[in-house]
């Protein structure tokens, strides 16, 4: 038989609901009558918003919003929205007692009776800013870093770029000289149309450089993946020595994807410098493009994606290395030659686009990297040529 003693009476269970809620200090919890008024306040909410329980009960929620979040009507949306689907969730500014503000995470629950009538709603509230703050600055530190390995490839492309400018030059200043002392208007006008020729084509370089190394927040947009190989394709190919051969296979009509056009291109960057590295004086690097559909054998990734291949007849990574060189600052490559963040930089890109990166190498053959990046919603539209 059961002792009486051992059955918790509803009013016993309701006074320690009632303890378990006033020792919570890390979260607001609150009542709300279905108007939206405060009915009941915790030990956290005073700790977070700074009212006694006795100087805002009866008062309205709105009371903890912004002048702005007022007339802009998000009390009372987030209130309906709670009536109407039974939670609300938001995230956003709030006001304390003395004026400050703070990041919140709040969710809205409707309480019901036992006949299934709406009594109040159970408001929770979390101070977040400080998470907030750090995400932030995180977000801060990716742009330096990602802009560090902008420089980074500057400098390496720094070399071909002045001697293709030189040569340029040289083409210009001769075709003017020879222009001056020709007596010939053919050949002037050939002369004129070499110095035009060579100019413009300064011009197409130059405009490259600057789209490639300007300072810009992320701007996802539809890109061609065609248009992006060729973009990097003519920037690279003043920094490979004479005896690496760059191969290309691209698989025609490719879809459309939506990444930023100028982190892919870094990436893309970053994969054929190692690979570069990679072989040294002498060899070969494939880069291909595919389209291709995944069931789940990348990272569990299902769908269209297009595959940026890059594979190189270098020395290949040492088994016991290659887990590792996806984190950040590490690196194969001799004090001085390499920063350690072009493949986390291409690991964080690929998650943040939603997609894949992989690594397949064998010592003494080379290395194969594979970034997978989805098609386009709208990949159905025509390819955009830029």
């Amino acid at each position: 038989m059961v002792s009486a003693d051992c059955i918790a009476s509803p009013v016993m269970t309701a006074n320690r609901y009632e303890q378990l809620v006033q020792a919570v200090v890390d979260y607001a919890i609150y009542m709300l009558d279905p108007s939206g008024h405060v009915v009941s306040w915790n030990a956290g909410a005073e700790r977070i918003k700074g009212y006694r329980a006795d100087e805002v009960i009866g008062r309205h929620f709105s009371l903890f919003f912004t002048p702005q979040d007022c007339a802009e009507g998000r009390p009372d949306y987030l209130l309906k929205q709670a009536l109407e689907l039974g939670v609300a969730q938001d995230e956003g500014w709030r006001v304390r007692k003395d004026g400050t503000q703070f990041w919140a995470l709040a969710a809205l629950d409707v309480i019901r009776d036992d006949l299934g009538h709406i009594i109040g709603l159970a408001k929770v509230t979390r101070d977040i800013t400080d998470r907030r703050e750090s995400a932030l600055q995180l977000d801060a530190i990716r742009a330096q870093l990602f802009q560090a390995q902008k420089l980074e490839a500057l400098g390496q492309l720094t070399g071909g770029l002045a001697h293709d400018f030189n040569n340029l030059l040289t083409i210009i200043m001769s075709s003017a000289k020879l222009a001056l002392n020709s007596q010939d208007p053919a050949r002037v006008q050939r002369m004129l149309e070499h110095i035009v020729d060579a100019g413009r084509r300064g011009t197409q370089l130059t405009q490259q450089l600057l789209t490639f190394a300007r300072h810009r927040q992320m701007d996802v947009t539809m890109v061609a993946p065609a248009t992006v190989l060729a973009s990097t394709r003519s920037l690279l190919e003043h920094a490979l020595p004479s005896d690496v051969e760059l191969q290309e296979h691209l698989q025609p009509d490719l879809p459309v994807i939506e990444v930023d056009a100028g982190q892919l291109q870094m990436v893309l960057l970053n994969l054929l410098f190692n690979a570069r590295d990679a072989i040294g004086e002498r060899g070969a690097i494939c880069f291909a493009l595919d389209a291709v559909v995944l069931t789940g054998e990348v990272d569990g990734l299902h769908g269209p994606f297009v595959c940026f291949e890059v594979r190189d007849t270098g020395a290949g990574i040492d088994p016991q290395v290659l887990p590792r060189i996806f984190e950040p600052f590490f690196t194969t490559k001799p004090f001085g030659k390499g920063t350690g963040l072009g493949l986390s930089q291409a690991y964080g890109f690929a998650k943040q686009s939603n997609g894949a990166i992989t690594v397949q190498s064998t010592v003494g053959k080379g290395t194969c990297i594979r970034l997978y990046l989805p098609t386009s919603e709208r990949a159905a539209a025509p390819q955009l040529h830029r």
